[in-house]
């Protein structure tokens, strides 16, 4: 499976490049008349329109500026200060993330959200995440205890209650860092992995109660088509706040898979509805990549 993904991958990565290449100049060419969007601007300051500044989460074996080289300038051009990182390094000089353990890594997201709220001046900040960096985005504020400081959690494909496929890692695969994950998986392992898999410990720790934290309005987004996380619907959160959606929903013919559901226009938009529900626009369908 994994050596199915370098072979297809390519072609479909330089048509993302293209794509985010393209909405960067759209979102630099902005910057002059709104300072108050961005992606990794550190001197973005939230407007009033979107006060609340996003923390993207990348998936396993994968990095946050390729994991949201689409989505990232996407949304900042929608009006967001948009902030990512690497979580999760086995190795600091290898640039891929998620691999160390789920509590681990959540530590560290955990201090990245208080940088962006210190840096950006404000009190919540909302979180998308993509494959591991979805459940982050629900494990962090519950087990860390910061449910309070989040308005609203995007989860793509989460593994909520664990998956019967633990090969997450082919979003590195995706993203070209291939070799590189291979040279981290031999050298240090995958703790997430089996965190990650049908009653894994983080999972358990996930589930061991309610999942949703008052206060907090939470959608999971998931495809028909996702290869990866197994049973689809255990991406899904069955609890009152919490929106579940298939992208298939929306656009039935959309075959997006697990890893292409982060450089899927149909999905950017989907993203933006749940992040501004009062200002949705109508899904335009697209075919995401389908693996």
């Amino acid at each position: 499976m994994r050596n199915r993904f370098r072979r297809t991958a390519a072609g479909l990565f330089a048509a993302v490049l293209l794509a985010a290449s393209v909405t960067s100049a759209t979102t630099a060419s902005a910057a002059s008349t709104a300072p108050s969007s961005g992606f990794d601007d550190w001197s973005c300051k939230p407007s009033a329109a979107h006060p609340d500044p996003l923390v993207l989460l990348h998936g396993l074996g994968g990095n946050g500026p390729g994991n949201y080289s689409y989505l990232g300038p996407f949304l900042a051009a929608k009006g967001y200060c948009a902030f990512t990182l690497t979580y999760g390094q086995a190795d600091p000089n290898i640039p891929v993330g998620g691999t160390v353990s789920i509590a681990q890594s959540s530590v560290e997201i955990a201090s990245f959200v208080q940088r962006v709220r210190t840096a950006t001046g404000a009190a919540k900040v909302d979180i998308v995440g993509h494959s591991e960096g979805g459940f982050q985005s629900i494990y962090g504020p519950k087990v860390r205890g910061y449910a309070g400081q989040v308005g609203k959690v995007v989860a793509l494909a989460p593994p909520t209650h664990g998956t019967t496929f633990a090969g997450l890692v082919s979003v590195g695969d995706y993203l070209g860092l291939g070799p590189l994950v291979d040279q981290v998986l031999q050298r240090f392992g995958c703790a997430a992995c089996d965190e990650l898999i049908v009653g894994g410990s983080a999972v358990k720790t996930l589930t061991t109660g309610p999942i949703a934290q008052p206060g907090t309005k939470y959608t999971v987004i998931a495809s028909r088509f996702d290869a990866l996380v197994t049973p689809h619907e255990t991406s899904f959160i069955r609890e009152p706040g919490v929106t579940n959606e298939y992208v298939q929903d929306s656009c039935p013919l959309d075959p997006v898979g697990h890893v292409g559901l982060a450089f899927d226009p149909t999905v950017a938009q989907l993203v933006a509805n749940a992040l501004d529900p009062a200002h949705a626009s109508r899904v335009v369908c697209a075919f995401g990549p389908p693996l």
